[in-house]
């Protein structure tokens, strides 16, 4: 810190003192000639020579008042040689002010010493001591002819010298002080220039934090505000804006829940809005002692969600692996008896009904310990970058050739709000269209999609129209499966993503449901709704793609 006090103060400038000091020797010069015209002290103003004080006054007098003019049109900072320029002005002006009336006795040479602590504090020191030095040389020097040549006088020797010693031990002493005071306010700034980084540094970090912070007055307004918590809640605000809580219904039915009972309070809350988001919300005092201003943290649950699904798998994956054995032996056991008996020429016919009975569901709890096990040996989620313009097609294409109806299934892709993306990345190419990027680990998305296209076209027709594009609220990329079936029942809607719910004798009920968990993996988040016209839809809404794992 010293050091960079010391080097700060070489560049230390005090204006406001250098025109403090124009004032006053704009007054001093003004103030003696004034004096001198008026008579007011003719024994001592201008005692031997009037003509010379009258002129030196006068001159004195207009110079000072074209420097202050010249500072209040320009304002300017004056280098080191201006400075001693003007203040060696001052000294001749003064010593022959004091020259002519009488010489140090007449008291007015110690005008000098105003000058010389002007010179200690605003220029540098060998500049300042050689400032000093002329004025007790011209002080001795005037002296010295005084003693020598006019009166013979030893009161004049030793006013001069007396006055010229003075000279040297202000400059010193104003040296020494205005070193301490440039090295106290070098150290101040440094202070206030690392308090502003810090300030500057907690808003960008505060701004680039994906969780939402929002600070309440005692009315319920919000003071500040990050952009996460507004891409959470879904607003479009404008930083002059005057927000209260009650814009936002549910977050404010939270606050009112919180303030009722502080230690049972509920921190999940869904926005509404073009996509379901979970949200956790919670409150805390900025300041404790002060409930006038409240603190809220909103947090995306995705990826705390992503958190509780691998310990969910990780026990499930002890389940499955305790059931397999007791399960599948005994289950296969059965389906091969089933096929045997089946062969056999004693069985009658009305039996084999039985039989198809017995094979269709060995089949069906088969398929469900598959699913379980699928569950259960996954691995981790690896979200890669992908361009969903160049991904989708080639993945169309390859569901289609492995169906056997494929060339019967009419499957559209289209794209919307591409162009209001917010992200952009150094490969993609000015002049071609904007690409839509997206975050998701390939082989989990193709399962995914597969079982959302095998869901549409098996409860409707054998089409599909495929939406990619940007979620304008939340800045993230989407996938809308379209199907033209007869869709899901409100009641149903609910249970949509529970594990073994089917609203189908044969479906084992993990389809949707391996969904969810293989989206939560990739922090996206799928929903089922209903578009504009009605149709049937799974909204696949994805991680942003600058978000890290």
């Amino acid at each position: 810190m010293n050091k960079l006090a010391h080097s700060d103060a070489r560049n230390y400038n005090p204006y406001d003192l250098l025109r403090v000091y124009t004032y006053y020797r704009t007054l001093l010069g003004s103030l003696v000639l004034i004096m001198f015209e008026l008579q007011f002290a003719p024994r001592i103003l201008g005692y031997e020579n009037p003509t010379l004080f009258l002129y030196t006054s006068a001159a004195y007098t207009a110079i000072n008042c074209m420097t202050l003019i010249v500072m209040w049109q320009l304002k300017f900072a004056p280098s080191q040689r201006k400075l001693f320029g003007s203040l060696l002005v001052d000294v001749a002006a003064i010593s022959l002010l004091m020259h002519s009336s009488g010489g140090a006795i007449s008291g007015l040479g110690y005008l000098l010493l105003v000058a010389i602590a002007a010179g200690g504090i605003m220029l540098r020191e060998r500049i300042s001591f050689f400032l000093a030095a002329i004025t007790a040389l011209v002080v001795l020097s005037e002296g010295a002819y005084r003693f020598l040549i006019l009166t013979q006088d030893n009161k004049a020797i030793f006013a001069s010298g007396t006055l010229g010693a003075l000279a040297f031990l202000t400059a010193l002493l104003f040296q020494h002080l205005t070193k301490k005071i440039r090295i106290s306010y070098a150290e101040a700034q440094a202070q206030a220039d690392h308090a502003a980084h810090l300030q500057k540094l907690a808003q960008l970090i505060v701004e680039r934090m994906r969780t939402g912070i929002v600070v309440l007055n005692k009315n319920l307004e919000m003071e500040l505000w990050n952009q996460s918590a507004i891409k959470l809640l879904g607003a479009n605000v404008s930083p002059g804006d005057n927000i209260k809580l009650e814009r936002f219904p549910e977050l404010y039915r939270k606050y009112q829940s919180w303030i009722r009972n502080i230690n049972d309070h509920s921190p999940q809350m869904k926005i509404e809005g073009q996509t379901a988001t979970e949200i956790k919300v919670n409150f805390a005092h900025l300041e404790q002692g002060n409930p006038t201003e409240i603190l809220i943290f909103l947090e995306d649950v995705r990826s705390l969600n992503q958190q509780a699904q691998q310990l969910k798998l990780a026990s499930l994956g002890r389940l499955t692996a305790s059931i397999a054995h007791e399960i599948r032996n005994p289950l296969g056991a059965i389906s091969h008896a089933s096929q045997l008996l089946g062969e056999s020429q004693t069985i009658p016919q009305s039996d084999h009904r039985l039989l198809d009975i017995i094979n269709n569901h060995s089949k069906r709890v088969n398929q469900i310990i598959e699913n379980i096990l699928q569950l259960s040996r996954r691995r981790a989620a690896k979200p890669e970058h992908i361009i969903l313009q160049h991904w989708l097609p080639n993945f169309i294409s390859d569901y289609k050739s492995g169906k056997s109806n494929g060339n019967q299934l009419e499957i559209e892709l289209l794209e919307k709000n591409i162009g209001e993306q917010q992200y952009d990345y150094p490969y993609d190419d000015e002049s071609s269209p904007p690409q839509l990027h997206a975050k998701f680990d390939t082989s989990q998305l193709q399962q995914v999609l597969t079982n959302l296209f095998d869901n549409g076209i098996r409860h409707g027709k054998p089409a599909l129209r495929i939406e990619i594009g940007i979620d304008v609220t939340h800045q993230q990329p989407y996938i809308r499966i379209v199907d033209f079936g007869p869709g899901i029942s409100d009641e149903n809607v609910r249970h949509l993503f529970e594990p073994f719910f089917t609203t189908e004798n044969t479906g084992s009920g993990l389809g949707l449901y391996i969904c969810k968990e293989l989206c939560e993996a990739n922090q996206a988040i799928i929903s089922y709704k209903r578009t504009a016209h009605g149709e049937s839809c799974f909204h696949l809404q994805l991680a942003h793609p600058e978000k890290a794992n």
